[in-house]
């Protein structure tokens, strides 16, 4: 009874390692290595997208500070959509 016992795990335990094994063998062929690097960098490209747009609020928001701060006023002539920022064209 014992030598099945210990036969019965060793035989699990193999199947259980073969199929570890061929797993990580799947999992570092050049197809499977080319998709994760792909996926990798569309994550990439979308962090530095939500990044930059990030800074551009942010340095929206803090020109909007300083031009209250200064008493610049912001705005668009209807005449021409030109930003007047308190420049002079001479």
């Amino acid at each position: 009874m014992r030598r099945l016992f210990w036969l019965g795990l060793g035989a699990a335990l193999g199947a259980l390692i073969v199929r570890r094994l061929t797993r990580a063998a799947q999992a570092l062929t050049p197809q499977s290595v080319a998709a994760s690097l792909a996926d990798a960098m569309r994550e990439l490209g979308s962090g530095i997208r939500d990044f930059g747009q990030d800074v551009r609020a942010a340095m929206s928001d803090r020109e909007v500070e300083l031009r209250e701060a200064l008493g610049i006023e912001d705005a668009v002539t209807p005449e021409d959509g030109i930003r007047n920022r308190g420049r002079t064209n001479y």
